[in-house]
């Protein structure tokens, strides 16, 4: 299988500004681990996750005050659309995280997690009930 038939293509995107605040307040609302974030006077793209929220709040920042900007993981690894899901899960076994970014040329396609990938497993790997 590939990745374009497990990810996520409805994706919650924020920008650098956001609070960590709204940040989390989006996900949570969405019920996603983590949001794109697209600075128009950047090329690239980052991701913001849950875990980045948690470690900026474990750390004693507010908020209220700190932004996505300077929490987020710009160094992301991308996956492609093309790639298998095995080539996804390896990616996110050697890089340990747990959502890639899949880029379709330049365009953002959408973003596969764990989450995605336990889906594909559970419907591959148990039987049908009777």
């Amino acid at each position: 299988m590939q990745v374009r038939e497990a990810m996520s293509k409805e994706i919650l995107v924020v920008g650098p500004e956001h609070t960590l605040r709204q940040a989390a307040r989006m996900m949570s609302a969405r019920r996603v681990g983590s949001a794109v974030v697209i600075d128009p006077d950047s090329e690239g793209v980052g991701i913001m996750t849950e875990r980045d929220v948690l470690n900026a709040i474990g750390a004693g920042l507010d908020p209220d005050v700190e932004r996505t900007g300077a929490h987020l993981t710009w160094d992301v690894v991308y996956a492609g659309p093309d790639w298998t899901v095995e080539e996804a899960a390896a990616a996110m076994a050697r890089g340990g995280f747990r959502h890639l970014v899949v880029l379709d040329g330049r365009e953002v396609a959408g973003v596969i997690s764990v989450r995605d990938l336990m889906r594909v497993w559970a419907r591959e790997h148990t039987a049908p009930r009777i």
